[in-house]
C-alpha cells in the first residue's frame, strides 16, 4: 500500500507542478454552468457589440450541453431539467441568431418549459434580467425603496445589514427597477410563446409579500426620518451609482464578478450612460476577460479562481513533501504576496479598527477579501513569513484581520462581520438566507480553527478558540453531520469542523467527534468511496449521490484521519477507492464539488480533482505509512 500511495502523490505532484503558470499561479477553470455563457450571448446582442466569435462559440457550448428532453441541468443527477436554466438558454440561442424556433432542440426546450409552467416559473433574478432586456414586465411598485441606501448604520435596517453579494446585486437592479428601464434591439427574439396564459410575463403581486410587510416599515421609518421628496429620491439614486462606480476594480468588473457586472451595466444606461462609455465597454472586456477554454469549448467563469487554487495547491503540495524553498513553492508565495489586500472595502464598515491584510477569491480582486482565502493563503506562506521580515508583516497584518472579523457569536462567515439579522431571510428570494446575509458558517469556522491552532503561535485556550468550538459544537446536526456553505455541502462541512476541533483540542473521544465518525462511516459506499448530492443544499439535509467521487472521498478521508488513531478498515477502503481511481473520467469527475446559491448556481473546481486527494494522501502516509 504504502508504494502505491507514494506513486499517486507523486503523480498527483507532477501533474499540479506542471499546471502551473509563469506568474506562480495556477488558473484552473471555474466552471458554473451555462448561466453566464448564456448572459454573455444576451449582454452582447443588447449592447449591439456584434462579436460573432464569442457568440457563436458560446452558443455551441449551450448546444452541446442540452439535455435529450430538451431540458437543461445545473447538475447531472437533478431530475428532469432546471427550468431557469432552460429560458436562459432558450432566450440566448434565439438571441445568437444562430438557433431558429423551428429547430427540434429549440421545440424541445420550449416543450419542457411549458410543461414546467413558463417563463412565470422561473427564479426572481432571471426575471429582473428579462425586464431589463424587455421580455418581462418590471412590477409597477417596487418594494425596495432606493432611499434605503441612504439610512444611517444605526437605522434597525440599512443597506449595509445585507450580504455583500445582496448589495452588488441589488443596488443596480434598485437602479434600473426605479425608471423600469430596458433595452430590446432589432434582434430581440419573442418569448411570447413562453407563457401560459395572458399576463405570465408580469409580476404577481404575490411575490413581493413578504418584501412589502418587511419594507412598508421601513418606508414609513425613511419618511419620518428623511421625507419623501424628488432631491431626496436623485441624491439616493446618485449614492447608489457611486457605490458601483466605487467598486469597479482594475479589469471593469464590479466587485470581480459576472452578474454584478452584468447588472451595473444596464443599471448605468439606466442613469444616461450611452452604450458605448468607456466605463461600459471596459466593463464588458473585463468580462471577456473571464473567458476560459474548457475541452476546445469556449466559458465565460462567473469569476476567477486564481487565489484560491494557487493557496490550496500550493499548500497541498508542501504537505506532500515539496520543498518550501522549491522553485514552485517560491513562485507560488510571491504571486500570493503580490495578491494580499491594502485597501479597505465594505468590510471595515463594521470592523473599522483594523488593517486591511486579507486575501480576495480572484486574481484581480483588491478590496472584498474573504475568511477563507486569506487562510488559505497563509498555510501556503507558513514557511515563508518565518524567514523574511517582510513576509512576516504580511503574515501578522492577515491574522489581525482574521482574528477582527470573528463573529459576535463566535463563528467565522466568508467575507463580512455580523451579517445575521435571521429575519432579512425570509425575502422571498431562491436562496434567501444564502443570498441576503452572510452568517457564521462550519466550513468557514472550522477552517479557520484548524490554521489558527495548527499554524499559528495563538494558545488553543484563547477565548476566540474557544467561542469557536462552542459556536461548532452548537450547530452540529441531530445526524452527527455539519452544513458546509461553500462546499457540497454535509460532507464538506463535516470535515473542516472535524478538523477545526481536533486541532483545537476537543478530545477525539468528545461524542460530538464521535458522532461525526459514525455518520461518515455510515454514508460510505460499498466501493469504499463517499459522494453527495447538490440536491442537499437545496433540501438542507444530506442526499446521497449513489456514486462516489474522489473529491468527497479525500474530504471524509482527511476528517476521519484526524480522528481514528490507527487506520481503519473503512479509512484503508477509502484510500483504496482514491488509488483505483487515480485516472477516473467521469460524469462524477466533473460533478459540482461547490457553490454559489442554492438551487441557482453550483461550480465545478478543476483542481479539487488532484489537490484534495494529494492531501488526503499526504496525511495519510505520514500516520499510518
Amino acid at each position: 500500500m504504502k508504494q502505491r500511495v507514494d506513486a499517486e502523490i507523486k503523480r498527483l505532484s507532477n501533474i499540479l507542478i506542471k499546471e502551473q503558470n509563469s506568474d506562480g499561479s495556477w488558473s484552473y477553470p471555474f466552471e458554473s454552468g451555462i448561466s453566464t455563457d448564456c448572459y454573455m450571448i444576451i449582454l452582447l446582442r443588447s449592447l449591439e457589440i456584434n462579436d460573432e466569435e464569442i457568440i457563436q462559440a458560446l452558443s455551441r457550448r449551450i448546444l452541446s450541453k442540452q439535455e435529450k428532453n430538451g431540458a437543461w441541468k445545473l447538475f447531472y443527477d437533478e431530475d428532469e431539467g432546471n427550468l431557469t436554466a432552460t429560458v436562459e438558454a432558450y432566450y440566448a440561442l434565439l438571441y445568437s441568431g444562430y438557433v431558429k424556433k423551428t429547430d427540434p432542440n429549440i421545440r424541445l426546450a420550449r416543450q419542457f418549459i411549458l410543461k414546467n409552467g413558463g417563463q412565470k416559473n422561473i427564479h426572481m433574478f432571471a426575471k429582473f434580467m428579462l425586464a431589463l432586456t424587455g421580455q418581462y414586465k418590471w412590477p409597477r411598485h417596487f418594494p425596495v425603496p432606493i432611499e434605503m441606501i441612504l439610512l444611517p448604520l444605526s437605522f434597525p435596517v440599512n443597506f449595509f445589514d445585507f450580504s455583500m453579494a445582496a448589495r452588488v446585486n441589488l443596488t443596480p437592479i434598485l437602479i434600473a427597477a426605479d425608471n423600469r428601464f430596458c433595452l430590446k434591439t432589432k434582434r430581440s427574439p419573442d418569448l411570447s410563446d413562453l407563457c401560459l396564459n395572458r399576463g405570465d410575463d408580469d409580476w404577481d403581486d404575490r411575490e413581493f409579500y413578504h418584501l412589502r410587510s418587511i419594507f412598508s416599515p421601513i418606508q414609513h421609518g425613511i419618511k419620518s426620518l428623511l421625507g419623501f421628496s424628488r432631491e431626496l429620491h436623485e441624491i439616493a439614486l446618485k449614492r447608489a451609482e457611486q457605490y458601483m462606480l466605487q467598486r469597479i476594480e482594475s479589469d471593469g468588473t464590479f466587485y470581480s464578478y459576472f452578474s454584478s457586472t452584468f447588472l451595473m451595466i444596464f443599471a448605468l444606461m439606466a442613469r444616461g450612460y450611452p452604450k458605448q462609455h468607456p466605463i461600459i465597454t471596459k466593463a464588458v472586456q473585463g468580462l471577456k476577460s473571464f473567458r476560459t477554454t474548457i475541452n476546445n469549448e469556449i466559458h465565460i467563469q462567473y469569476t476567477t479562481a486564481t487565489v484560491w487554487n494557487t493557496a490550496l495547491i500550493s499548500y497541498s503540495l508542501q504537505e506532500a513533501g515539496v520543498s518550501p524553498s522549491s522553485v514552485t513553492i517560491q513562485k507560488a508565495n510571491q504571486y500570493l504576496l503580490s495578491r494580499q489586500h491594502y485597501a479597505y472595502g465594505d468590510w471595515a464598515i463594521h470592523n473599522p479598527n483594523t488593517l486591511p491584510g486579507g486575501w480576495g477569491f480572484s486574481d484581480i480582486n483588491t478590496m472584498n477579501p474573504d475568511v477563507d482565502d486569506t487562510t488559505a493563503s497563509l498555510r501556503s506562506l507558513r514557511s515563508t513569513a518565518v524567514k523574511n521580515p517582510k513576509d512576516r508583516q504580511a503574515w501578522d497584518r492577515a491574522i489581525q484581520w482574521i482574528i477582527s472579523i470573528q463573529n459576535d457569536d463566535g463563528g467565522w462567515a466568508a467575507f463580512e462581520k455580523n451579517k445575521d439579522k435571521s429575519f432579512l431571510a425570509w425575502l422571498p428570494v431562491e436562496g434567501g438566507e444564502t443570498m441576503v446575509l452572510d452568517p457564521s458558517t462550519a466550513d468557514l469556522t472550522g477552517r479557520t480553527l484548524e490554521f489558527l491552532c495548527h499554524f499559528t503561535q495563538l494558545n488553543k485556550d484563547h477565548p476566540l478558540i474557544k467561542r469557536g468550538v462552542k459556536w461548532l459544537l452548537q450547530h452540529q446536526k441531530k445526524d452527527g453531520s455539519w452544513y458546509g456553505r461553500w462546499g457540497i455541502c454535509y460532507v464538506y462541512g463535516t470535515w473542516a469542523a472535524v478538523t477545526g476541533l481536533i486541532s483545537a483540542n476537543v478530545r477525539k473521544n468528545h461524542p460530538s467527534i464521535q458522532n461525526a465518525k459514525k455518520w461518515l462511516y455510515n454514508i460510505q459506499n460499498r466501493d469504499g468511496g463517499w459522494g453527495e448530492s447538490c440536491k442537499s443544499d437545496i433540501q438542507k439535509k444530506y442526499v446521497p449521490l449513489k456514486k462516489s467521487t474522489r473529491t468527497h472521498t479525500a474530504w471524509a478521508i482527511d476528517a476521519l484521519i484526524s480522528i481514528e488513531n490507527q487506520e481503519t478498515p473503512e479509512l484503508k477502503r477509502g484510500i483504496s477507492f482514491l488509488l483505483e481511481t487515480s485516472e477516473k473520467t467521469d460524469w462524477t469527475t466533473t460533478y459540482p464539488k461547490g457553490q454559489g446559491f442554492p438551487g441557482g448556481f453550483y461550480i465545478h473546481y478543476h483542481s479539487y480533482e488532484y489537490l484534495f486527494p494529494l492531501l488526503a494522501l499526504s496525511h495519510y502516509k505520514k500516520k499510518f505509512c
